[in-house]
């Protein structure tokens, strides 16, 4: 990123520099499909006499004009910083420049509808990209008002934060939107969105009784597809819990929903104007985990019109009191005020177990995270960000009471509305309400890294009856730390009667130090099953001691609740991850036990852990063998599972990925033909496509299938499997062809490259691979400071080698050992595929020897 990085040290300084009071931005989207004209007006003091800049990546700078002065575009503008020098007290800077439409996500993103032709836009400005569309000083402290004026054809719909006002006509098809100042705001949550979007209204009443309007939008292509009434359902019940919880009302005048093209993540908090990608809008039948998700997210981006836009971080290392906070409220509202009150076993089977897995990355770090430069946010948007922060904030709750700690954030929000914070301002309202010290659990849990295991230490006498229970506490070496924790241990004994699991016995208590004594346990005679961690109240790696293991690898089908099951799947996940269980005896469990499950993110995620043990951890020779047993077990599992059930759909595309062996292609042959059908489950237009990149993937189809797959389904989403489709081919001139595409020229648009990426990796035969090991190492550095970081995230994680082997391993220790300093992100980003092979390469020789010791 060279121009483009910003240090905290340069932010530091222009915050003590500047304030900025306002922002007038005049914005013409009629002159051309390149590049659109943007005039910005600056209010803002300063101190007298000091120079500063403000950032405006531009195409083309017309004027600069400094306090009623011309200053010469070529001397003070470089393409991405305006220099500011000889300032006043109080200021006006005028920049009236050409900005380009993006195709990566970020920016102004400009797509044209292929179904229509249409032109649709929207903008994606965190981390730093408001930039792109108009001058502003990029950072999140100096919060401004904004207003928006915006012309733009005539038959478009406009939308930004503020309410839209009425257009007046400009020109032969055009028209002028004059939007009224925004709010106090930082410039990443500001919004455009453009284009003939349709739309759905609605309104609910506020806690402080204004009529807050909202709406729902998506492109006309789209939109029959889209669930206004379950967006609006979801919203308001949003908004009812979190203005009861926070005792603050929603801030803003108006709330929009709005589904846009090519997003890269899933949503954006923009002020009273959320984005979110296309992926939500089910044009085909879509898994109970997709749908829950769904609902997730759209609580996640409400809680952040409290945190980040009401109230905002000052700086980057405290990112996590938006997105932790954001990611534990939007949970606890699911599982409290609407139907998906399972939301907690979902986020312990699907966002807790990404913040473990983050949180043994060699690149792990703090929940409040050292952030130097832009370099370092841009990689930081991570699972210990989002949801070990989350995880943590559960415990913290637990700890202090659910109402006192929300008392906390109502202080904390009325004390600091429309400002910025640093952490110590939440700590203090958070210690005023609790009643409790706070700095000693935030140094342990939100200033140092790694993930603790629990391991429970059972003695019982010759009747089965405990004489000693203990829970032992260990952390990793690099990351010594051993925290506190508020747990719950459960007694689970099997019940021959129903043939269920039954947790007979629970206990709470807090643990600390390397060994805790759990008297009250003692006396009571030993379970079949001891499940520390119940309830999942803390963030902890848990172990079952060897009588509990054998329970769960011969029971784990008949727990009553799905929360324990998930625990426990967890902790056997742990050990192969770890390197300590056997990769197949995971394998087996799931396999085994997966169609009892009935947790949709629970069968989502095993599925994908299944994935990665038959694809990495399992060990030569019996690697092949054991796939293919693997794929006929899923298909046998999609047969036997109940007519047009979630459980259903997802072992179908779990069969589809896995599918190998000529019997198992055949299967897929029948089903893509119609000679063969599943009741219940229409083949509709993303399963065909699933359905035949995994016969591309096989071999048995190609170019011409997917070019009439295409002519069938002539939409983005269309082209995205396409792109997946072609890119899976297993041939040299395939993969060659999507290593050019990607690699060398660059030109793909945002999804089309990451679906492309997708296909890439897809190879039953690694050789097909290798080639392009030593020419992504030679390429990465360059492409890397070339390309916007979203691009070149995409390539540097998804085109690395992911070759399980000491080989790759080898090299990428030289290619690190050679890396420039100033190119941090990308180390840490290849540093942690490196870990990913590493963990591979220990579990197939953990595999192996298990294996040796069998036979």
């Amino acid at each position: 990123m060279p121009g483009t990085n910003l240090t905290r040290l340069e932010a530091t300084a222009r915050a003590e520099t500047v304030a900025v009071d306002a922002y007038e931005v005049v914005l013409d989207l009629t002159t051309g499909e390149r590049v659109f004209r943007s005039t910005t007006t600056v209010r803002f003091r300063a101190t007298p006499g000091a120079e500063t800049f403000v950032d405006a990546i531009t195409d083309t700078v017309h004027s600069v004009a400094l306090n009623g002065e011309e200053l010469d575009p070529a001397e003070v503008s470089d393409g991405v910083r305006v220099r500011l020098p000889g300032l006043r007290a109080e200021n006006v800077l005028t920049v009236d420049a050409d900005f380009r439409y993006m195709n990566t996500g970020e920016g102004l993103h400009r797509f044209v509808d292929p179904v229509d032709g249409e032109v649709y836009l929207y903008t994606q400005f965190e981390v730093a990209d408001t930039r792109r569309m108009f001058a502003v000083f990029e950072q999140p402290d100096l919060k401004a008002t904004f207003a928006f004026t915006v012309t733009a054809p005539r038959h478009w719909s406009v939308v930004s934060n503020q309410p839209a006002p009425e257009p007046v006509p400009a020109g032969e098809d055009g028209a002028t939107w004059s939007f009224s100042p925004t709010p106090v705001l930082p410039c990443y949550v500001t919004a455009l969105i453009a284009g003939p979007y349709e739309s759905v209204h609605d309104e609910l009443t506020s806690a402080d009784g204004r009529t807050i309007p909202l709406g729902v939008y998506a492109r006309r292509s789209l939109m029959e597809h889209v669930e206004a009434e379950e967006m609006f359902a979801i919203t308001k019940q949003g908004f009812e819990f979190y203005e009861a919880q926070f005792g603050v009302p929603y801030p803003f005048a108006k709330y929009d929903q709005l589904f846009v093209p090519q997003f890269n993540a899933g949503a954006m908090e923009n002020a009273g104007a959320v984005t979110f990608v296309e992926l939500y809008v089910f044009r085909s039948k879509p898994t109970q985990a997709r749908v829950e998700r769904r609902a997730i997210t759209i609580l996640h981006e409400l809680a952040h019109m409290w945190f980040g836009d009401f109230v905002t971080m000052r700086w980057w290392n405290d990112l996590w009191l938006n997105e932790s906070f954001a990611e534990f409220m939007s949970t606890l509202a699911a599982a409290e005020n609407t139907r998906f009150t399972g939301a907690w076993t979902t986020f312990a089977a699907g966002e807790k177990s990404w913040g473990y897995t983050q949180d043994q990355l060699p690149t792990t770090h703090p929940i409040v995270a050292e952030i130097r430069d832009l370099e370092d946010v841009l990689v930081n948007f991570d699972g210990i960000t989002y949801a070990k922060g989350a995880s943590v904030l559960k415990q913290l709750v637990a700890w202090v009471g659910q109402d006192r700690f929300m008392a906390g954030l109502g202080e904390y929000f009325r004390e600091h509305a429309w400002g910025s914070t640093e952490l110590r301002d939440l700590l203090v309202r958070l210690e005023e309400a609790s009643g409790r010290d706070l700095e000693d659990w935030a140094a342990k849990w939100l200033g140092t890294a790694g993930v603790n295991t629990l391991t429970p230490v059972v003695e019982t006498d010759q009747d089965g009856v405990i004489t000693a229970f203990g829970i032992r506490q260990s952390a990793p070496e690099e990351h010594p730390t051993l925290r506190p924790h508020r747990l719950a241990v459960g007694f689970y004994d099997h019940d021959e009667a129903t043939g269920t699991l039954v947790r007979t016995h629970r206990a709470e208590l807090d643990v600390d130090g390397a060994s805790t004594a759990v008297t009250q346990l003692v006396g009571r005679e030993r379970p079949d099953l001891v499940l520390l961690n119940d309830d999942d109240l803390a963030y902890a790696k848990i172990r079952l001691d060897e009588c509990s293991l054998d329970t769960a690898l011969e029971h784990l089908k008949d727990f009553e609740d799905p929360l324990p099951r998930t625990l426990v799947q967890a902790s056997v996940w742990d050990g192969v991850h770890d390197g300590e269980t056997p990769a197949r005896r995971y394998a087996d469990l799931v396999l085994g036990n997966i169609a009892h499950e009935t947790d949709s993110t629970g069968i989502q995620v095993q599925l994908r852990r299944l994935d990665t043990v038959l694809e990495d951890y399992v060990a030569e020779p019996a690697r092949e063998r054991t796939q293919h047993a693997a794929a006929d077990r899923l298909w046998q599992l999609t047969e036997d599972a109940a007519a047009g059930s979630d459980q259903q759909l997802q072992f179908l595309r779990a069969f589809a990925r896995r599918a190998r062996t000529d019997g198992q292609l055949d299967l897929l042959e029948e089903l893509l033909a119609g000679d063969r059908t599943l009741q219940g489950l229409a083949l509709d237009t993303d399963l065909r496509w699933a359905v035949l990149t995994a016969l591309c993937a096989g071999g048995r189809r190609g170019d011409p299938d997917v070019e009439a797959m295409l002519a069938e389904d002539r939409t983005e989403n269309g082209a995205i499997e396409a792109a997946r489709a072609r890119a899976s081919i297993p041939t040299t001139e395939a993969k060659a062809r999507t290593w050019r595409a990607v690699v060398v020229e660059g030109s793909l648009p945002n999804s089309i490259q990451e679906a492309a990426i997708d296909g890439f990796r897809r190879a039953a035969d690694s050789s097909l691979l290798l080639p392009y090991v030593e020419q992504y190492f030679a390429a990465i550095p360059g492409l890397w400071r070339s390309r916007t970081h979203e691009l070149a995230q995409q390539v540097a994680v998804g085109m690395y080698p992911n070759v399980p082997a000491p080989a790759t391993l080898e090299a990428t220790d030289e290619f690190l050992a050679d890396l420039p300093e100033d190119l941090h992100g990308l180390r840490r980003l290849v540093l942690e595929q490196r870990d990913g092979v590493a963990r591979a390469v220990r579990a197939q020789a953990v595999d192996a020897r298990h294996e040796a010791v069998r036979a």
